[in-house]
Order: structure tokens, then sequence, then C-alpha cells
């Protein structure tokens, strides 16, 4: 299902999508409360896509043909080191004060999300009147605790992208196979600017804000469409644009000639800005750059004089890095594959997120001096579309929240968790292989789980600072953090990477607070409330939970969480001052320490979810083959709309649409009251 809008012509703008907001959750209930009836889902439809979704049969591996997205590989979890063993009791002693060391201030909204341009349609909704509902109730989710949500649209795909007033199809975007580009096997996409009105409408819903992409595939003639209608449609939601993806792969890539470096890339940004000035563009803080990958570094561009040349234009500083690639499996490149199960351990542990952010240290203390905000554009667990099983695992979750609260610690500003089609194992939440299909279908992945906590780790309050506690003698299977507030340690973030169902590897962790610089004894305080993020295994990979509620296994998920929430309160001792927290193995546990850190982070009443029950007016008769359903996308098949990957191998082509009908749907109002909208089925 995707929300309604109306559109009565092409500057529409934030007031107009107030308006029709305010008839959909107040005019509309009056009319449709009295005709909505329950919709049934079926349960078990998602065999139709050739598995099981909850699956943890590794036989199934053998014989599973369908997109990367569903692959039922299950890895084993390492087994806890004995020799020597991992010390499971320890202490952690915080003081008040001026702690040194810790990073600056951030926000809840750290964690965002960086969608392929190419699968944005697919992701977003049909068009600007039909939005996707479960995108935006997972957005919601992540606004009752942050406030706000940032979200980039671009990749490898925008350097090709064109605008078009309109589409013979009648779609928002499309991609010509013919024409195929770089290692990656991006193909050029021609897209109408329905994808900006996409953007706006969900911002009038959810408070989220968007980055953008120039096209640097042509440096001479330059397309601004995306800048110009950009700027128009979203106004100060758009916070900024792209300058070239990972520009110190062109050369490799085969975009570039021989002899192309930082200073020719220097000489690019000029060019534009030039033609930006001469279109009456704004420039101040628009560009977002250089977003290097490893091949040149940061520091490289800089010393460029790019910062002094363009200072008031570069309102970000950016790179991309993941932590590694699976790109021989990937595209049969005939280098050494990577074994997932060999790659599992590297997820595991503490150091990979502190040797990735270790190498731009220096370039975040720059950052600081210069005063450029400094974000981790585009990254995931593993380029070329991730690991099976590792990627699509639990160990993902704990690996991506310990990394983000790494990236915090050293002083990034915010960081993007990257979202690919059906063809990549990490994609944080990925809509089911056809956008005709019903809305509570979607598969949320690990990644989104990560996002999910961190938002709670850093609360709504924009003073937390993080800092790496070094716990337990540094042993990088248990790390931990601690979240100070104006000098006050507020909550503690505590993993435990380990995999013992037997309980025997449990972690307790003793928890006290000193005066530090104020001269206060040892103290705790009389209770602590706990949150957990858990799964059975590292290498489970649907059902986790947060705080004891779920999103759901593969194809059972319209973005809204499910259960009870589940808060532990853990007594302490007042004879020691201590509070002594478990942290299963594996599991992350976070730690309040006191109301107002709790209520900080607590989901807020203020934004409205929106519900998929409804009332279909126009019977659907449609039926579609099972077996087009499971080659919709991915590997095989070859009548696939526009919801591929830009890995190699994936088809450009459509997807049979399943009938449309209008379809009534309540929302759910949380803090608004009760709400309706109209919503296509699609």
């Amino acid at each position: 299902m995707h929300l309604f809008f109306p559109r009565t012509h092409t500057t529409y703008t934030h007031t107009m999508a107030r308006k029709w907001q305010t008839l959909a959750l107040v005019v509309l209930p009056l009319i449709l409360n009295a005709l909505a009836i329950t919709r049934y889902i079926p349960e078990g439809q998602e065999t139709l896509f050739g598995i099981q979704p909850s699956s943890t049969d590794t036989s199934l591996a053998t014989s599973y043909t369908g997109s990367a997205a569903y692959d039922p590989r299950t890895l084993n979890p390492p087994i806890p080191p004995t020799d020597p063993p991992v010390n499971t009791q320890f202490a952690i002693r915080l003081a008040n004060g001026d702690i040194p060391g810790l990073s600056i201030r951030h926000h809840g909204a750290f964690l965002g999300f960086s969608i392929e341009f190419s699968v944005s349609n697919h992701v977003l909704g049909r068009n600007g009147s039909a939005l996707s509902v479960p995108f935006l109730n997972l957005l919601a989710n992540l606004q009752r605790r942050s406030g706000r949500i940032t979200v980039r649209v671009g990749g490898n795909s925008q350097e090709t992208a064109t605008m078009v007033p309109s589409l013979a199809s009648g779609r928002t975007l499309e991609k010509d196979k013919n024409g195929l580009y770089n290692p990656t096997q991006t193909p050029p996409l021609v897209y109408t600017p329905e994808i900006l009105y996409m953007m706006s409408n969900i911002s009038s819903l959810v408070n989220v804000d968007w980055f953008l992409g120039i096209p640097f595939n042509d440096t001479t003639n330059w397309h601004l469409d995306i800048v110009q209608k950009g700027q128009q449609i979203l106004g100060d939601r758009v916070l900024g644009f792209q300058v070239g993806n990972e520009p110190d792969l062109y050369l490799s890539h085969g975009r570039r000639n021989e002899g192309y470096g930082p200073i020719s890339y220097k000489g690019e940004i000029s060019s534009l800005l030039n033609t930006m000035r001469s279109q009456g563009l704004k420039t101040q803080n628009q560009l977002i750059a250089p977003s290097v990958n490893g091949k040149w570094t940061i520091g490289e561009v800089i010393d460029t004089g790019i910062l002094v040349d363009f200072a008031n234009e570069i309102g970000i500083l950016s790179v991309e890095k993941y932590p590694s690639d699976n790109c021989a499996a990937a595209f049969k490149t005939g280098a050494q594959v990577r074994q997932p199960q060999d790659m599992l351990p590297t997820y595991l542990t503490h150091a990979t997120g502190v040797r990735i952010t270790q190498q731009y240290l220096n370039i975040s203390r720059f950052a600081q001096e210069v005063g450029k905000p400094f974000m981790m554009f585009e990254t995931n667990s593993a380029s070329c579309g991730g690991f099976p099983g590792v990627s699509d695992a639990f160990a993902a979750a704990l690996w991506g929240l310990d990394y983000g609260l790494m990236m915090a610690y050293s002083n990034f500003t915010g960081a993007l968790f990257h979202v690919g089609g059906q063809n990549v194992y990490y994609s944080p939440f990925t809509p089911p292989p056809s956008n005709r299909t019903a809305s509570r279908q979607w598969t949320v992945g690990p990644m989104y789980y990560a996002v999910l906590a961190m938002t709670e780790v850093l609360g709504r309050s924009n003073r937390s600072q993080v800092i790496d506690l070094g716990v337990n003698n540094g042993e990088q299977s248990t790390p931990g953090y601690a979240i100070y507030e104006n000098g006050v340690p507020m909550r503690v973030a505590l993993f435990n990477y380990l995999d013992d169902a037997s309980g025997a590897h449990d972690l307790r962790v003793a928890i006290s607070i000193d005066g530090g610089e104020v001269q206060q004894p040892v103290s705790a305080p009389s209770s602590v409330r706990v949150k957990y993020l858990l799964a059975e295994h590292v290498t489970t990979k649907s059902n986790f939970t947060w705080a004891g509620q779920t999103l759901g296994a593969n194809f059972k998920s319209d973005g809204r969480l499910r259960g009870e929430e589940s808060i532990v309160s853990v007594p302490c001792d007042t004879a020691t001052n201590t509070c002594t927290v478990t942290v299963p193995a594996p599991g992350f546990a976070l730690v309040f320490l006191n109301d107002k850190a709790y209520e900080d982070s607590a989901p807020s009443g203020n934004t409205v979810t929106f519900a998929t029950t409804a009332r279909t007016r126009t019977v659907n008769t449609a039926t579609i083959d099972p077996k087009a359903l499971e080659t919709s996308n991915g590997h095989g098949g070859k009548d696939r709309a526009d919801i591929q990957s830009t890995s190699k191998g994936s088809s450009p082509n459509g997807a049979s649409r399943l009938k449309e009908g209008l379809t009534q749907v309540v929302m759910t109002g949380l803090g608004v009251g009760f709400g309706a909208a109209l919503f296509t089925l699609l």
C-alpha cells in the first residue's frame, strides 16, 4: 500500500502538503471510519518467493536461486575462546565532571540511510501521489526517538541519472539496460521530478531531511536539473548535493582518462560552481565533498586548496568506506573469494570499527577546526552486496551499532547505512520483489535495528557525548561506551559478541558513579532501567528484538514494531554502590542511569504511524505466476521492473504488475488522535 496524495500542478509546496495532511488526519476519518474493515493478508504468501521466511535450514542454500535479500544460508556461530577464556565479570566506574576524551555533541539522528537512486522509487513509493506506507512507518519509528531522520538518495546510479519531464510508461524512473557501466554494472537512469515530489510529501508526514547527488559523468555539459528542481521542490529539506560519488575510483572504473587526480577533481568542482552561478542556483553550503573511498585520502584532496577556494560552497566534508568487500564472489573477478564463514569473526569484534575510524581521526579534528560537519556518507558491512549469513544476521546488528558508536566517538557528525536492491544482503530494509504486493511484506534487516537502537543511545537532547570506555581490559568481544551530557553520565552501552546459549558467557557488569572533579563519593541510583537488543544467536537472520519488540521475519513487516515494549528494572546494591547489569551472549544492553536519560530516549507520542487496515473499493482479481515473483528481481528472470540493485547481473526490465485498486486506509495517530488517508493498493 502507498499513501495517496492529490497532485494538481508541478509547484506542489510544503504548505499544500500540510493542508492535505490535515484533511487526511482530521476530515476523512468521519467518512472512512464507518467504511473501513480489516484487510486480510494471507499468511504464508512468502512461499511464492521460493523460501520460508524464518528458516535456518542451511540445506536450502544449495538449491536457492532467488534474491540475495532472502538467502536462507545460515552460518555456524563461533565458539567462545577458552585459552584464555573471556572474563565475563568486570566493573565500570564512571565519573562526573569534565571528562577528558569525550566526543563532540551528537543528536539522536546520527545514523541515517543512503538509498541507491536506482531503487528509490521502489522504496519511497510509486510516485508523488502514492507513498510507501512501510517506509513511512520505519522512519516514524526513528522520529519518535530522535526527532528527525536524514536520508540520502544517490550512489553509483546518481552519476548518469538524467531528469526528463515524464516517461511514456508513466513511471518515475527507468533504467537503460544497454548502458551498463563500471565494474558494478550500474545502469544509467532516466527519472522524472516525481522522485522529488515523493521526498517532499514524505517530509510533510515525517521529519526527514535529504541529500542528493549531482551527476559527474559529463563535466563539460553539466546536468543540473537535480539541483534546480531539488532546491525548488524540497527547499530547506535538501541539506546538500554530493559532488562526485567516490571520484577517486573514476579512473579505475574507466570513467576518466589517465592522469585524473585530486587536482582534476578540484577543477571539475570549479567548473560546476561557475555553471550553477550562471543558472542562478544557490551555492552557499550546498556541496558535499569529496566522498572518497580510499584510493585518494581526503587529506590529499584538501591539500589541493579545495576548502580555501570553495570554503563558502562546501558545506559538508565526506568519505565513504566499507570494512570489506564481496566483489570477487559477486562479479566473478577471478580474485580470491572471501568465504562468509571466515569473515563472520571480523564482525564480532570491536577492532573492526576501531580500524576504520582510526584512519579519519586527523580529518575529524581538522573538520572541527574549520567548522565543517564530517560525514561517513555511505557505508555498510561490505561493498558489492555484503556477505550471506553475515550482513543479514544478528552479528551485523551488533557490529553496526558498535561501528556507529565508534564513528560518533571519533567525531564524525553522522553516517548513512546504504540501502540496495534485492541483490544485496546488507539492506536495512527491503520491499518485496514487486511494488504491487501487499504492504505488510517488507523485510527489515539487522542494520535497521542498529539505527533504531542508536537513536535511543543518543536520545533527543542534542547534547550527547560518547566515550569508548575500553572496558574489560580492552577485550574486543565485550566493548562498552558511556554517553554523557553536560558532564553527567546518562547512559551506558554494553556489547556481548560472544555466542553461548548456556548463559556461561553472559556478562555481569557492575556500574558505579563517583564524583570526579566535584569530589562526591562513589554512588549508584536505587535502580536503573535497561533495554536489550537480542537474538538467539549471532547468526540468527530474523525476528530480532529491541526492548522486546520486533519488525518480524522476511515478508512480514509493514514497518511498525510489534509486541509489548520490555524494559528491565535492575535494582542497585546500596551497600556496594553498584548496579550489576547482565548482557546475554549474544546481546546489547542500553543502561539508563537516571530518569532524564530514559525520558530523552523513550519514544514520544508526537508522530503518526500509518496502519494498513483497509477496505478495497474495487475487487482485485489479478493473479500472478509464482515463478514470475520468484525471479522478479535478483539474478535470473528477464521481466523485472524498477526494483533492481546496481549490481552486475541485475536486469533493468519490468516485472508483471498486479491490478490496482483504490483502497481506504485507517491510520492510527499517536499523540494527534485518530486519522485516515487514501491509499493506493499496489
